[in-house]
């Protein structure tokens, strides 16, 4: 089982740099596997879209919470940390020309030595994609088609470049240098709670974060993921499955009973106390009881 743990964006002190760097030189020492920076372009005042991770419909983050841009806050990350693996949950993905992203994804990726994990999603929020410049109803297709992009230019084109003619993007002889560290590209994962999500991990991602998803709406999202894989003549048992809990309340029986229901990788999220001591103590505390070094 791999751990990795959320920024804590609600402290309000994710675009802190003293901050988050000595938060994440922690993450790393306690022998966590990667740290993950969420994503929101804009928040509109008074928006009308439900948030479907929470009863209430709103998400938890105030509208003036400092939500950093995760590409540059992990890039930043990056420098402060050596080993830590850097992984975004959630990129929204409509809200990005992934001709311009095939080539920030794979900088930050060559520059901290392959360290990077993408999970992608659609988004929920209408008013933040359709202020990016995105017709909201557009987005699972041009989700598709983005991930198809960036696989295209990472992919080793050369001498011709790379060609692409679809719905919303298209390119002839396009060379996009540097390349990602691994072969494959980027890992993409897929994250959301719907059956297209799920259905979009299978035949396209490298793993599957299903958010807010428990029981049996969770096994049939695993099981859509795993025949839409198989239907496109893919191995489901490759794709990585990233599941959730919190940093005070994980132990080694609650770990063993989410790799039950086939989680790879749990994320991590803390209590959302402001105190970085407090922080550190929680993930420290959170390392010893899942054995992970000795916990510091």
């Amino acid at each position: 089982m791999r751990y990795a743990v959320m920024v804590p964006t609600e402290t309000g002190r994710a675009a802190d740099p003293e901050w988050m760097a000595e938060y994440a030189r922690h993450v790393e020492a306690c022998g966590f596997e990667s740290i993950v920076a969420v994503e929101h372009a804009v928040v509109v005042t008074d928006y009308a879209s439900r948030y479907p991770y929470d009863r209430s419909g709103r998400m938890e983050l105030a509208d003036t919470c400092p939500i950093p841009d995760p590409l540059e806050l992990l890039t930043f990350l990056a420098a402060s940390t050596t080993t830590l693996g850097l992984a975004t949950g959630v990129l929204v993905l409509p809200n990005h020309h992934p001709v311009v992203l095939a080539k920030r994804l794979a900088t930050l990726d060559r520059l901290s030595g392959g360290r990077l994990r993408v999970a992608a999603g659609v988004g929920w929020m209408r008013e933040e994609v359709e202020a990016c410049g995105t017709d909201f109803s557009t987005r699972g297709r041009r989700t598709d088609e983005s991930i198809d992009v960036l696989r295209a230019l990472w992919a080793d084109s050369a001498p011709a470049g790379a060609d692409f003619d679809g719905e919303f993007f298209s390119f002839t002889g396009a060379m996009s240098y540097p390349k990602p560290v691994r072969a494959g590209g980027v890992p993409l994962h897929i994250g959301g709670h719907s059956a297209a999500a799920a259905r979009r991990a299978g035949r396209r991602g490298d793993g599957f974060q299903p958010l807010g998803l428990r029981g049996e709406d969770l096994a049939g999202a695993l099981t859509t993921m795993r025949t839409a894989a198989r239907e496109a003549g893919r191995d489901p048992g490759a794709l990585e499955v990233t599941l959730g809990h919190a940093v005070t309340l994980i132990d080694q029986g609650r770990a063993e009973k989410l790799a039950a229901a086939g989680a790879d990788r749990i994320v991590l999220a803390g209590s959302g106390a402001r105190d970085l001591d407090r922080q550190k103590d929680e993930l420290s505390a959170c390392a010893a009881r899942l054995g992970l070094k000795a916990g510091l």
